[in-house]
């Protein structure tokens, strides 16, 4: 573990109260999906009043919440109406489709804390916008880059020095929506389409990324929280390997093997990155790592969906370690055990589905599982997630696999 003394303005919760009382710490989740339904049990079992909100009906989070309400997230004024309603302490944005110019107001306001910062919501929620600030501000290494706003420009991006293979992404999207490689120009105006039905805030705008021929990818888990000094300090999680399928996480695992050089470099990008975001609270830095060599990739300044890793590896996993962290708690980021997570799909299009195969998954040695209660399957939708400890990460993975492998969503 590094950990790097910082200076801070913002004050975290001095004192938690007893939920549904005057007394109440209250915390409204902005997403309840399945990472904010895990933050939501993190921070009830602390004693906070929870408050999901989402854009449909029954989400994960909205389960286990004290309150929830169903909003469009984009639209700035249901949004304020809800935040004037709950009058929470603490908003922290669980997803990137939000209306981050609100955030600012309500941050500017005095109405409640934004988690991290409302500046760091706004930044990482626009691909353009945190990829100018760590390679033009802040001079880290990434991938050669330019945006497009129409087909002819992202043509010409290409053929001015991005080159092929490339990819193409939305500057506003998440999980692999609306991402394509490009092989060739007969690629081209595919990509620029399924960016444009991608995007989560309709933006008519992507990033083209020049490819990197990378060794392996990984998620630096980076936490800052209020130090015994009283000032913000910033702690590094085991790093987690991950591997992607066409933008979409499958499966991760903790530790990831790195070089001394690579882990340090790592380190280094991620604590300027997340220092210049600034708050506090659990970011996810996706890097890219060849040998001794890395590049930052993207952030999220809220848990991972590559951390789901840490439900099984880690003494506290990467939710808990944003609940405490917000609330301004210390933080303890030391791994348990080599772990590894596998993906669950829907497989399925349907509503109210059932999962069989579950006593012959928990069959696996050292092994959980999290089904996430979604309310709708879809075959490509991430519907549960199993996890798994083991003497080393190749087992862990092996008996994640075997047990993601024996969970069956039928139609019920």
């Amino acid at each position: 573990m590094a950990t790097t003394p910082i200076g801070s303005r913002l004050q975290p919760v001095t004192a938690l109260g007893t939920p549904l009382s005057r007394s109440a710490t209250r915390v409204m989740l902005l997403g309840a999906g399945e990472l904010g339904k895990e933050v939501i049990i993190a921070l009830q079992r602390l004693g906070i009043e929870t408050i999901a909100v989402d854009r449909y009906d029954n989400a994960p989070g909205m389960q286990v919440a004290h309150r929830s309400h169903v909003v469009s997230m984009t639209d700035a004024a249901a949004l304020r109406a809800v935040i004037e309603q709950e009058r929470p302490h603490l908003v922290v944005p669980e997803i990137e489709a939000i209306a981050t110019d609100l955030l600012l107001e309500i941050e500017r306001e005095g109405l409640a804390e934004v988690i991290p910062t409302a500046r760091a919501t706004r930044l990482t929620m626009d691909r353009e916008g945190i990829r100018r600030l760590v390679a033009e501000e802040l001079g880290m290494p990434t991938s050669p880059y330019a945006f497009a706003s129409s087909l002819d420009e992202l043509q010409a991006a290409i053929d001015a020095g991005i080159g092929y293979p490339c990819l193409v992404k939305p500057t506003m999207s998440s999980s692999g929506k609306g991402q394509s490689l490009l092989r060739g120009p007969q690629d081209v105006a595919k990509a620029w389409d399924y960016a444009m039905q991608g995007g989560r805030v309709s933006r008519g705008r992507v990033i083209v990324e020049g490819f990197i021929d990378f060794e392996y990818e990984i998620t630096l888990l980076t936490v800052r929280a209020v130090g015994a000094s009283g000032a913000v300090e910033t702690h590094f999680c085991e790093p987690v390997g991950h591997l992607q399928i066409s933008g979409d996480y499958v499966e991760s695992w903790q530790p990831q093997a790195m070089s001394p050089a690579a882990l340090e470099k790592a380190r280094e990008i991620a604590a300027a990155v997340t220092t210049n975001l600034g708050g506090r609270g659990l970011f996810g830095v996706e890097l890219f790592v060849r040998g001794d060599q890395v590049w930052f990739s993207e952030v999220s300044p809220r848990p991972h969906d590559t951390g789901l890793v840490t439900l099984a590896s880690q003494r506290f996993s990467e939710f808990e370690l944003h609940a405490r962290a917000i609330l301004g708690l210390p933080v303890d980021v030391s791994l348990r055990a080599p772990g590894a997570s596998a993906v669950i799909y829907g497989g399925v299009d349907a509503t109210a589905i059932a999962f069989a195969g579950v006593a012959e998954a928990l069959a696996v040695p050292e092994t959980d599982l999290r089904l996430f209660g979604k309310p709708e399957s879809f075959k490509k939708r991430r519907m549960g997630v199993a996890v798994a400890t083991a003497a080393t990460t190749d087992e862990a993975r092996q008996r994640a696999k075997l047990a993601a492998s024996r969970v069956k969503p039928i139609e019920s």
